[in-house]
């Protein structure tokens, strides 16, 4: 379990800016060489940087990663904190990455992960009462109405219709089963 926290940690901080089929062959790439605290401990940057690559800004991430992998090491004993708080403190986590890894690693909703397709939509459908500017603010005026049994799949739900159909430019409206509710439809 402590090998599989830590994969879903690297896993996330993979991820962003990143399409999900780069991230993924990335990390197959990293288990086949054996994904572990220790492994990567012992990596060089340059080897750790070509099995990331070609993950968006792969270079920061190699650091990140490395740093990270260090405190988790030194301070958490190879396992990954089991609060938001102290995720958010590991270089390269921010707020999305730490709920989504409470969530999936430690079966824990603590808040609603909050990527740009989330914000985009909830402000597009005007879920949130007044226009969100970033996504920290999306999450905490989410979290104010949604019930906290739904907050677990909102970020599932909406990413992949954010990739596919509600899209940042140009969303597909005419395609979409939401287009009669939606206020953003109206405007297209």
């Amino acid at each position: 379990p402590q090998v599989m926290r830590y994969q879903v940690l690297l896993s996330l901080m993979l991820s962003s800016q990143t399409k999900d089929q780069v991230t993924s062959a990335a990390m197959l790439r990293l288990r086949q060489h054996g994904l572990t605290v220790d492994r990567i401990l012992q990596m060089d940057d340059a080897t750790l940087g070509q099995m990331i690559y070609p993950v968006g800004f792969w270079r920061n991430k190699v650091k990140y990663i490395k740093q990270t992998t260090a405190i988790l090491k030194e301070k958490y004993g190879g396992d990954i904190p089991r609060t938001v708080e102290e995720l958010v403190q590991l270089p390269g986590v921010g707020p999305k990455m730490a709920h989504l890894a409470m969530t999936i690693a430690w079966d824990s909703v603590s808040g609603i992960a909050v990527d740009t397709h989330v914000h985009r939509i909830t402000n597009r459908l005007k879920w949130v009462k007044k226009e969100t500017k970033h996504p920290e603010e999306t999450r905490v005026a989410l979290e104010d109405w949604l019930p906290r049994d739904l907050w677990r799949e909102i970020n599932w739900l909406l990413v992949g219709f954010g990739q596919q159909t509600c899209l940042p430019v140009n969303p597909r409206c005419n395609e979409c089963l939401n287009r009669d509710l939606c206020p953003a439809a109206k405007r297209h």
